[in-house]
């Protein structure tokens, strides 16, 4: 793969013809109109379900444990999946799998309408994460596969993401609204009509996968096995704590069942020829600090945003709808930011825009949890520096990652990115309830707390954020270090020969 500087942008020589390159977004208006539609699937699907939770829960009779399930299942599949989708669709075809996993999407959201119990209801929403782990990776890809030039590459992967962030905003009103007059399963069933929009768009605006651009490396079973164990373990972990207590033995053995994993999926990448995951492509300068900032930037999220939901409501007694105008202050930075990142780029490249984005979710978590609790306008100071930083991270850290990949591996380096955010997501989550739960004494849903129980959640909180922001600070620090490695190894060393880099990278044969 050849690289070239342009200014402060790397441009990647893309294998494909001039010709099969779109030259502006308009161009390419049909695939992104279907591109952004399995985005918005996976934002407008998440924020509507959670409105819906207690109307399920009567209508289903559910309980606790099961309402838990009915969100935490998608995750859970979907985390653990995406790695082996990623390295099948680097096989078999990006498109390919994009489409039959809009079809599994689409017949799963219809199969909503018929769940007339709880574990009926978890069964489909597993189905949902077998099809998101098909789809969402594949999204990154073949936007980034669109185009040769990197600055139309981001502009297209921000307005994929800001189609559905605008789904992540408006999907608690309108689940509300449509759940006053209609049943629950209406809300699930937007995804049919969703999914096939986005069918027609990749069908019509995607050309079919080109075997040049794929690779025949053999699957990697035992590999894609501990893989996909160890994620699934480590993001039920997380649930199991929360529900059996961190007395319980069940937690514990998933969790470490989740180490022996990874460490069994480490030593089969170290060992085999053709592993499902070459670890000497994830520790490429641009990919392994790509994923540093988009984990340190899921860890923050995840914790800011479960804290500050906990403070608003039970510290300090707001309405759910009053809460939910306190997350007003985030909600328009992700969406309106993205306007910012074109500028951002132009001004400071690549490399500087993703420490800026991760730097500024890391001090939005900081000043949380030193301030937050002096009042609400360091609360919103805090979900506007998070937002604005999440915003740059989301692009910028995705697209080097990709930028640092060959071009047959970067269905699975999409994967890469969604697991590091999602497995970050329920550790931050996994870290604030633990603390929360270890200082806080007595019920915590109960209304008019005591003086020291109120003190016991400001001390739990502070904690927890300061951890949080430690960790994260660590992670991005590390990320920075290794993006300026890549630099420097750029800056001395002569050109790569295309050639032999993509018959290498192909190859996977290294074994370090």
């Amino acid at each position: 793969m050849n690289v070239r500087r342009t200014g402060t942008v790397d441009q990647i020589d893309s294998p494909l013809p001039p010709s099969r390159s779109p030259r502006s977004l308009r161009e390419a208006w049909t695939a992104l109109a279907g591109l952004s539609a399995v985005f918005l699937f996976e934002m407008l699907d998440n924020s509507i379900l959670n409105v819906a939770l207690p109307t399920i829960g009567r209508r289903l009779s559910a309980s606790t444990a099961e309402l838990q399930w009915i969100t935490g299942v998608y995750a859970v599949v979907f985390g653990g999946l995406m790695l082996a989708f990623g390295a099948l669709a680097d096989r078999v075809g990006r498109r390919k799998i994009m489409l039959v996993g809009l079809v599994l999407l689409g017949a799963a959201s219809l199969a909503t309408a018929f769940a007339g119990t709880a574990e009926q209801l978890i069964a489909v929403r597993a189905a949902m994460g077998v099809a998101a782990a098909m789809t969402t990776p594949g999204s990154l890809a073949l936007a980034f596969g669109l185009f040769d030039e990197d600055a139309l590459r981001v502009r297209a992967t921000t307005l994929i993401s800001t189609v559905g962030l605008v789904g992540l905003a408006i999907g608690p009103t309108v689940g509300g609204f449509v759940l006053a007059f209609a049943p629950w399963q209406a809300l699930l069933l937007v995804n049919v009509p969703i999914a096939a929009l986005a069918f027609l768009g990749i069908r019509r605006g995607i050309p079919a996968d080109r075997k040049d651009e794929l690779h025949r490396d053999p699957v990697d079973g035992p590999g894609a096995l501990f893989g996909t164990v160890a994620i699934v373990s480590a993001l039920a972990a997380p649930t199991l704590f929360v529900d059996a207590g961190a007395a319980s033995l069940l937690p514990w053995l998933t969790t470490a069942v989740s180490v022996v994993m990874a460490v069994l999926f480490v030593v089969r990448a170290r060992r085999t020829r053709y592993p499902l995951l070459d670890l000497a492509l994830v520790a490429r300068p641009l990919v392994s600090s790509g994923l540093a900032f988009k984990g340190a930037s899921g860890l923050a999220v995840a914790g800011l945003g479960y804290l500050v939901t906990l403070q608003l409501q039970l510290d300090w007694g707001w309405t759910p709808a009053q809460a939910a105008l306190g997350m007003l202050p985030q909600v328009v930075v992700l969406i309106a930011g993205g306007a910012l990142i074109g500028p951002l780029l132009k001004r400071a490249g690549f490399d500087k825009a993703a420490w800026l984005g991760a730097g500024s979710v890391v001090c939005g978590l900081a000043v949380y949890a030193l301030l937050g609790r002096f009042g609400y306008a360091w609360v919103a100071f805090a979900l506007v520096l998070v937002a604005a930083g999440m915003r740059v991270v989301g692009v910028v850290a995705g697209t080097n990652v990709m930028r640092g990949l060959p071009a047959d591996r970067t269905t699975i380096g999409a994967a890469l990115i969604d697991t590091s955010g999602e497995v970050a997501t329920g550790i931050g989550i996994a870290v604030s309830g633990t603390i929360l739960a270890a200082l806080f004494t007595g019920d915590i849903a109960t209304s008019n707390w005591s003086a020291d129980q109120t003190a016991e959640f400001g001390a739990a909180v502070t904690l927890a954020g300061l951890l949080l922001t430690a960790v994260a600070a660590a992670v991005v620090g590390w990320g920075i270090a290794r993006a300026r490695r890549g630099m420097d190894t750029t800056t001395q060393s002569p050109a790569p020969d295309p050639d032999g880099e993509r018959k290498e990278a192909a190859g996977g044969r290294r074994n370090p």
